[in-house]
């Protein structure tokens, strides 16, 4: 099937939904699955200014492990922050979110922006045994607003219809001038840097038909770190909506790696 026909993903028939708040305001997450023996949770961040359309990709993960999908103060579900935000208070949040939570070994995962906040989140986290980022930004190909415009256009073209209208309450709900600050944050953030001190696992996730993010940037991204690892899956950017199984089986072998450290 094309990633343009119409396709109505497996969401999750039940989530457990809790509340957070911090320093930076309240934030809400979304739970799914159960805690097997010797194998990490995993926590899933959103991406820029969305969360619905992760649900797909977080039911695949819940049928091996206890899945998580936290939504960054501002956007989704979650309340309005006491000021507008960059990517290390982001990183911030979600690192205080997990020792809140208390999970004890965890995978943390990132879709498109969302890789940059885990990492800011992961470096150091003596809970977090291994960093996912699937979809990573901000290429340096496209860092300069025309490119990635550019880009988000050429992308487009690939990803399945249906999804521009799942994303368009959180789109409203967040707001023109905020959707535009977290654009210029991202655009603004190295993931590189943050990434080259990393010291666990790293796993790598690309859609062949993602224009946003390079195979070559990924492969670099991959090899910054001791373990690092490239894969590439069906689909576009953001490949979870359609085939959330893709990164299901992966994720899986690294988190079974870890539980076994």
């Amino acid at each position: 099937m094309s990633t343009r026909e119409q396709h109505t993903p497996a969401f999750p028939e039940h989530t457990d939904i809790t509340y957070h708040d911090g320093d930076f305001g309240r934030m809400r997450s979304r739970t799914v699955g159960r805690r097997q023996p010797s194998v990490p949770e995993v926590v899933l961040v959103q991406g820029m200014g969305v969360s619905d359309y992760l649900l797909p990709g977080l039911a695949a993960l819940g049928e091996w492990t206890r899945a998580h999908l936290v939504e960054l103060p501002g956007f989704a579900g979650s309340g309005d922050p006491p000021h507008e935000m960059d990517v290390r208070e982001f990183g911030i949040c979600v690192a205080d979110w997990l020792r809140e939570q208390d999970l004890g070994q965890v995978i943390l995962v990132g879709h498109s922006s969302g890789t940059q906040v885990a990492v800011r989140a992961a470096v150091d986290h003596p809970d977090v045994v291994g960093v996912v980022l699937a979809s990573p930004t901000v290429d340096p190909m496209a860092r300069s607003l025309p490119r990635l415009l550019l880009r988000w256009r050429l992308d487009s073209r690939h990803e399945p219809s249906g999804l521009s209208e799942n994303h368009r309450p959180e789109w409203k709900r967040a707001g023109i001038r905020r959707m535009v600050h977290i654009a210029l944050v991202h655009r603004a953030d190295r993931l590189e840097d943050s990434v080259a001190r990393l010291r666990v696992p790293l796993l790598v996730i690309r859609g062949r038909e993602d224009r946003i993010s390079t195979a070559r940037w990924g492969r670099e991204l991959a090899g910054l770190v001791p373990d690092g690892r490239y894969i590439e899956v069906p689909g576009a950017h953001t490949f979870p909506w359609l085939v959330p199984d893709a990164w299901s089986g992966p994720m899986r072998e690294l988190a079974a790696a870890a539980g076994r450290v």
